[in-house]
């Protein structure tokens, strides 16, 4: 798909030269598959407490 958007030139390099990509499409794509990993993390966060653990952590620690 093909969007005009304007974005910051010196963003766009600042980002470009941080990740090491080669293209602006490379930088936006890793920015919006960050985004959405950030937004589904949040959603992770909700099930704190609320979920009930069964198993032995230092057993699985010792034996993998």
């Amino acid at each position: 798909m093909t969007t005009n958007i304007i974005i910051d030139e010196q963003l766009i390099d600042d980002a470009i030269k941080a990740t090491g990509l080669k293209t602006k499409q490379e930088v936006i794509e890793l920015g919006l598959k960050t985004l959405i990993k950030l937004k589904q993390q949040e959603k992770i966060k909700a099930y704190r407490g609320n979920l009930k653990w069964e198993g032995n952590l230092e057993d699985m620690r010792t034996n993998s």
